[in-house]
């Protein structure tokens, strides 16, 4: 473990999770801005985009191959340079007659490398930080995470609008040079993670072995099965993300549509300047605060608190929709809020992982566990949203989502939490 000592984690943290979020951002959420543009009513664009999700729910069934195969840091170069090529590839297949099977059959491919980055990534946080520093550095992990997304759906969304407006490029041309951006970002990313990330392990195969590594995914899963109060933490790790899992996707549509549809009517560089500067301050301020809170007093005592913060900003979607406003101020205000309270109540969840993930075979325990969120937590519900936000209108369906709070609260009632 020499690379704690010669690689200080700021240099490697923050970036390694910019590099998790961006394409995760392009296929869940930029896309998602896109199809709209491009003609595609809610219900589509959620259940194409919910499909896409499917690489992060399905990951443990190649996780002991990230796990045994090489290194986690050579896992991590190689796929930031798939992504990269890949993003290009997006740009190049939107004029085209078939941008629309193109670009799913590329976001797929895409979501399949990110999700492996994510296996990689999460992994080599374990092993190439200490217990303490994992505490401490959850707050710049999650935070520079959502930094990811913001420059996604916030800053690159922004661009689109720019390119509209200003460049007077086409919606396909300016989309196309928002992927040739984001694309290069990858590519530099790659570049300098060949550089910076420390060598904290050594390579345990060399030859892929499909019977060992499904004796190892068994193993895995036999104990994950094991471990105490597993029902309880189980029903928390589906559960406890609900609904956000039903926002994360109709929210940018509902502040991009027009107010005939039932929107706010946010132009696209209007989106991407509120996300792009009042709800990065939130998620800073959120991020760093959850994380320095559990670090000092621990998760029993702030894991409440913390999912207070989590669920009750959840409201503001509902003002907004029965009180609908052109201030930018406060749909920012709002926005910045709601992030706020996410970024708090994001960091205990992420530790309640970390910590529940801890003992043997940490690595592909977690990685089940963050699948199993995301399945329960954005993959059903995303898919769903676009169905129930059309059948309901916004209005209705933001009071549905406020209603779903109460299963947060009761799975956090129920979930023992592991000893700290």
């Amino acid at each position: 473990m020499s690379g704690r000592a010669t690689a200080k984690p700021l240099s490697w943290v923050p970036s390694l999770y910019l590099a998790e979020a961006l394409p995760f951002s392009a296929v869940m959420l930029i896309s998602v801005i896109m199809f709209k543009d491009f003609g595609l009513g809610d219900a589509q664009i959620t259940l194409y985009t919910g499909w896409m999700g499917l690489p992060w729910v399905v990951k443990p069934l190649w996780c002991t191959v990230v796990d045994n195969l090489r290194t986690k840091r050579w896992w991590i170069v190689g796929t930031e340079l798939t992504l990269g090529v890949s993003l290009a590839l997006v740009a190049f297949s939107l004029p085209t007659r078939f941008w629309l099977q193109g670009t799913l059959a590329l976001f797929f491919l895409i979501a399949f490398a990110s999700a492996t980055h994510d296996i990689s990534a999460d992994g080599f946080y374990i092993i190439g930080l200490g217990a303490r520093e994992q505490e401490l550095f959850v707050g710049v992990r999650n935070t520079f995470y959502r930094v990811g997304m913001v420059v996604g759906q916030g800053g690159l969304v922004m661009l689109e609008g720019f390119l509209v407006r200003c460049g007077g490029l086409g919606g396909a041309a300016a989309w196309a040079a928002v992927f040739v951006a984001l694309a290069l970002l990858m590519l530099l990313l790659a570049l300098y993670h060949g550089r910076s990330l420390p060598r904290v392990e050594t390579a345990r195969l060399t030859r892929f072995r499909l019977g060992e590594q499904a004796r190892e995914l068994l193993s895995t899963l036999t104990l994950l099965l094991r471990k105490p109060n597993i029902v309880t933490a189980a029903l928390f790790i589906l559960l406890f993300r609900l609904p956000e899992g039903l926002l994360v996707k109709v929210v940018p549509l509902f502040l991009t549509r027009s107010a005939g549809e039932g929107g706010l009517a946010l132009s696209n560089v209007d989106f991407g300047l509120i996300y792009g500067t009042l709800s990065v301050i939130g998620l800073l301020l959120g991020g760093i605060l959850g994380g320095w809170l559990v670090s000092r007093y621990g998760l029993r005592r702030c894991l409440w608190p913390l999912v207070l913060c989590l669920t009750v900003p959840d409201l503001v979607y509902v003002f907004l929709s029965l009180f609908p406003t052109h201030s930018l101020w406060t749909v920012g205000a709002c926005v910045c809020l709601e992030q706020t309270g996410y970024g708090l109540g994001f960091a205990a969840y992420t530790l309640f992982l970390v910590a529940f993930s801890r003992g043997e075979r940490s690595t592909a325990v977690f990685s089940i566990c963050t699948a199993g969120q995301y399945l329960g937590g954005v993959l059903l519900p995303s898919m769903l949203s676009g169905l129930m936000s059309e059948g309901l209108g916004y209005r209705l369906f933001f009071v549905v989502v406020a209603l779903c709070c109460l299963i947060t609260f009761a799975v956090t009632a129920l979930v023992r939490l592991p000893e700290e």
